[in-house]
C-alpha cells in the first residue's frame, strides 16, 4: 500500500522533533537546568512513539524496496525471487496495521493523555431548579468518576437553601479523565416538574460544565506580580464560618483579568492553594481555548472543541430521555444519572477521532 504523503511528512517531523529534543536534554547547560529540563522531557516523552513509528515505517519501506526490486530483477534466482514475493504479501498486512497506528499517535495530542481535569458547574437559568439540577450534575459526574476508580476532591462549593449549587468546582485525577470528561463542557438543559411546582407544569433550567485541563507547574508560568490576592469572609449557605474568619481567597490575574474565589475550607492557606489550581487552569484552558478556535475554522465538524456557548444535552424527566445534540441522539435518563456515560462518550470520542483523521491529510 501507498502511506499518505501528509501523514508520513507529519509523522517524520515528529520525529525529528524528538531527535532534537534528546540532543538537547544531553547538553550538560540543558541537563543541569531544573526548570527547563522537566518541559523538555516531557515532550520528547509525548514524542517517543512517533519516533519509534517513524523507525518501523522506515523499516517498512527499505524492505518493500528491496522485495520489489528483486522481483523485478529477471536474473534474480528462482528461490529468492520467490521469497521476496511471499514477503510483499506480508508487507500489504504489516502497512495496513502500520498505517492505522500512526493515524492514532498522529490524531493524539497531549491533552488527550492527561489525567487531571478541572470540572466548574454552574446554576443557570431556573432559579432554585437550576441549582438543585448544577447539584444532579454533580453526581452524574461523580458515579462516573467511582465507575472509573478516579479520585475526586471538591475545590469549592456555593451552597444554596434548598440543598442545590450555584456553582461547585471539582477536581478529577485518574486515567484517561480529561478523554472521557472534555465532551461535557457546554450548555446542560433539564426539563420537569419542581418539587415546588403546585400545579404540575415543566419547567426548564440549565446549567453549564466547564472541563479544564489541570496544569502541571512546568506547563505554565505566572508572576506573583502579576497577581492580585485579596481576602474577604466567607458568605453563602452551608458554611459555619460564614462572617466570622476572613478565610476566603480571590486571586485576580492582572494580564488577563481572569479571577479565581474559594472559600469552601476554614483555613485560608487551603483556600489559597485551591484557589491557584483553579486559576491557572483558566488561564492555560484561556489559551488552550483560542487555539482550538484556529483550529475549528478548519474543521467541518466540531465535535469535541468544548464550545461552552453551544446546548450540548437536554435531561427529559417526563420522557425519561437525555438527548446528545451533537449527536442527535436519545439515552436512557435512569442510565445517564447513574453515571452510566460511556455509550455517549464513545460514539462521541468515535466521531472526534473519525475528524481529526480526516484533518491529517
Amino acid at each position: 500500500m501507498q502511506f499518505a504523503p501528509a501523514i508520513v511528512q507529519k509523522l517524520e517531523s515528529q520525529a525529528r522533533r524528538f531527535d532534537e529534543l534528546t540532543e538537547q536534554i544531553s547538553r550538560p547547560e540543558v541537563a543541569s537546568d531544573g526548570k527547563r529540563l522537566p518541559a523538555l522531557l516531557q515532550e520528547r516523552g509525548r514524542l517517543q512513539s512517533a519516533a519509534d513509528l517513524a523507525q518501523r515505517l522506515r523499516a517498512l519501506v527499505a524492505r518493500r524496496s528491496e522485495a520489489e526490486h528483486i522481483v523485478a530483477d529477471p536474473k534474480a534466482d528462482a528461490d529468492l525471487a520467490a521469497l521476496a514475493r511471499e514477503d510483499l504479501a506480508a508487507l500489504d498486512a504489516e502497512e495496513r496495521a502500520l498505517d492505522d497506528e500512526i493515524k492514532a499517535a498522529l490524531i493524539t495530542e497531549p491533552e488527550d493523555l492527561r489525567r487531571k481535569v478541572i470540572v466548574e458547574i454552574r446554576a443557570g437559568i431556573g432559579g432554585d431548579e437550576a441549582t438543585l439540577f448544577a447539584a444532579d450534575l454533580y453526581r452524574i459526574y461523580r458515579r462516573y468518576a467511582e465507575s472509573k476508580r478516579w479520585r475526586i476532591e471538591d475545590l469549592d462549593v456555593a451552597h444554596t437553601d434548598v440543598g442545590g449549587f450555584k456553582e461547585i468546582v471539582f477536581a478529577v485525577e485518574g486515567e484517561g479523565a480529561w478523554s472521557r470528561l472534555r465532551f461535557e463542557s457546554g450548555g446542560h438543559r433539564v426539563q420537569r416538574v419542581p418539587e415546588t411546582e403546585a400545579q404540575g407544569r415543566i419547567h426548564t433550567s440549565a446549567a453549564t460544565v466547564a472541563v479544564l485541563p489541570e496544569v502541571e507547574a512546568v506547563e505554565i508560568e505566572i508572576r506573583p506580580e502579576d497577581l492580585r490576592i485579596d481576602t474577604m469572609r466567607a458568605g453563602g449557605a452551608g458554611g459555619q464560618h460564614v462572617n466570622k474568619t476572613e478565610s476566603a481567597v480571590r486571586i485576580t490575574h492582572l494580564p488577563t483579568g481572569i479571577v479565581a474565589i474559594c472559600q469552601d475550607d476554614k483555613s485560608q492557606h487551603k483556600n489559597k492553594a485551591s484557589a491557584m489550581r483553579m486559576l491557572a487552569s483558566r488561564i492555560y484552558d484561556a489559551e488552550r481555548q483560542r487555539i482550538e478556535k484556529e483550529r475549528a475554522a478548519e474543521r467541518k465538524s466540531q465535535v469535541g472543541t468544548g464550545d461552552r456557548n453551544a446546548r450540548i444535552r437536554t435531561y427529559n424527566y417526563p420522557q425519561n430521555r437525555v438527548t446528545d445534540h451533537r449527536l442527535n441522539e436519545n439515552y436512557s435518563l435512569e442510565l445517564v444519572t447513574a453515571g452510566r456515560l460511556d455509550p455517549i462518550v464513545d460514539e462521541l470520542d468515535a466521531r472526534d477521532r473519525e475528524e481529526r483523521i480526516k484533518n491529517l491529510a
